[in-house]
């Protein structure tokens, strides 16, 4: 896949320290909900690209909206960009969710944390178009942290936990889920590891998939820096190009 230059729309801090980014091109035609770019910073020393979940995309102007949090240098530079420079992307790469007619009418429940939260928000939009019931549950650190509530209950239930309990439910994720009365038809999650091992853990009776947040090198599987271990023994999955969405019986974590 060739890299090409993208075209800097807007870009907002939405959060403490996260970022909504707004970016052109042409390659946006060919985007999926859980999809990724790798985006290239804009300093000699910075070598590695960065993988940037695909949070919405609007295919008649060419768009997508990236959110991602400030954590190092290279998130530190994209967040000086300003509407008209030009980024350096390749993608959209991974494989994302799959959105199935057969879930039209069903109970879909959609589970994110923190920087994990991004690329469930198109995918609930997708889940919609379907006629899907969605219910959000979203985990932050804090009231601070939260963002795309307003977004997210556009098209669903959406429930907020905070690990200080400063808005929301008080812990996590499973503290909203545990109550529920009711059993999902399909979960689909992305978060930190530690989230993603109890979703797998207490919905097993629904078809489960899960997004896996992986440091990543190259994007396209040549440097095998994120790989993940899979149920069948002796294999082995790269997450940016057999995932980073997989079903949850295939993969251990």
């Amino acid at each position: 896949m060739e890299a090409k230059k993208m075209k800097v729309i807007k870009q907002n801090e939405i959060a403490d320290r996260v970022y909504e980014l707004v970016l052109r091109g042409e390659d946006v035609l060919e985007a999926k909900p859980g999809q990724f770019l790798m985006i290239k910073p804009d300093r000699e020393d910075l070598l590695l690209r960065r993988p940037i979940s695909i949070a919405a995309y609007d295919k008649e102007r060419s768009e997508c909206t990236l959110i991602y949090r400030v954590e190092g240098c290279g998130t530190r530079q994209m967040s000086t960009l300003q509407a008209g420079d030009l980024v350096d992307s390749l993608g959209p790469l991974g494989n994302g969710f799959k959105v199935e007619e057969k879930l039209a009418g069903k109970q879909v429940l959609v589970v994110g944390g923190g920087i994990g939260v991004p690329p469930l928000y198109q995918l609930g939009k997708e889940l919609q178009k379907i006629g899907a019931k969605v219910t959000f549950v979203n985990g932050f650190s804090s009231k601070k942290d939260i963002f795309y509530e307003a977004e997210m209950a556009e098209i669903g239930e959406v429930h907020i936990s905070t690990v200080d309990g400063t808005f929301g439910t008080r812990g996590f994720v499973t503290d909203i889920t545990n109550q529920f009365d009711w059993t999902p038809d399909a979960v689909f999650s992305c978060g930190p590891r530690a989230m993603l091992r109890a979703v797998q853990t207490n919905f097993q009776g629904a078809e489960v998939y899960l997004s896996l947040e992986e440091r990543m090198a190259c994007g396209i599987g040549a440097c095998y820096a994120c790989v993940a271990r899979a149920n069948e023994e002796g294999k082995q999955f790269k997450v940016c190009q057999d995932g980073p969405v997989f079903h949850a019986k295939e993969v251990k974590l």
